[in-house]
């Protein structure tokens, strides 16, 4: 018994493939179909690319009828399905495309959305499809304000727009760690002005005295004391927005050396 089930197994196999085969090359396109929606419905990477195969015949073969349609959008679907969201995105957005009064142009213009937010990369990489992503996402709010798909719109975007901060926080740590003062002094005020409600404001504004300090200390005579006074402008500010912060203790420590000359 052990042994002939692998044959069984082996069988059965074999005449599921003869049974698809001979299904692919007949014409018979209602078989078609139904079939297509049966692997469809099996939800195996394998199935949905039978799936497409068969799909795709059919849309070919009336692309105008009912069914023809409806291949078009599960082809699309089945590509997402598999997660091949290249393809899947450009057959959604071929699909409101052909079929720009279809019923079905609301899911299809999601889940393009959908598809660009799983291109999307890490933080540490290139993030062009992200903004890719988060201009999909926006185009469907603005078709369809009254969705109820909004909500995990909303958060989508939050997502990718944080992301987008994360990845320039962390140009500012390193270039803090690099001892890069000048340009973490310009990107910190880049990246508050990007981000005014970041969650690392209060670190960025202390990255942001603490290498505009360095900076001001090893500037030339000509620009030392405009520098200084541009650092204690930060510096009160920041006292005054974050009193009891963690960091005051160490910007203290780096001012010390101005306590003679400067009030603070």
């Amino acid at each position: 018994m052990i042994k002939r089930f692998p044959f069984f197994l082996w069988l059965f196999a074999l005449v599921s493939c003869s049974s698809y085969n001979q299904v692919v090359k007949g014409d018979d396109y209602t078989e078609k179909y139904s079939t297509a929606v049966r692997f469809f419905e099996e939800g195996t990477k394998r199935s949905y690319e039978k799936a497409i195969v068969l799909f795709e015949q059919v849309f070919q073969n009336s692309p105008k009828s009912k069914e023809g349609e409806l291949s078009y959008f599960m082809m699309a679907k089945s590509y997402f399905e598999k997660e091949d969201y290249y393809m899947s995105a450009y057959f959604f957005g071929s699909y409101v495309q052909r079929y720009p009064y279809s019923l079905r142009n609301e899911e299809a213009m999601f889940l393009t959305a959908m598809c660009n937010v799983n291109n999307s990369p890490s933080w540490s990489l290139d993030q062009t499809e992200t903004y890719e992503a988060l201009n999909s996402v926006q185009q469907f709010i603005d078709k369809y304000p009254t969705s109820p798909l909004i909500d995990s719109c909303n958060r989508l975007i939050d997502q990718l727009s944080y992301k987008l901060e994360y990845k320039d926080y962390n140009k500012i740590i390193l270039y803090d760690k690099t001892l890069n003062y000048k340009a973490a002094v310009a990107f910190t005020d880049i990246f508050l002005e990007k981000f005014p409600l970041s969650v690392h404001e209060e670190e960025v504004r202390y990255l942001s005295i603490k290498n505009a300090t360095i900076l001001a200390s090893n500037s030339i005579e000509t620009k030392k004391k405009e520098r200084i006074e541009e650092t204690l402008r930060r510096y009160r500010t920041f006292v005054e927005d974050f009193p009891s912060s963690k960091y005051l203790g160490a910007l203290k420590a780096l001012l010390k050396p101005w306590e003679e000359d400067y009030e603070f």
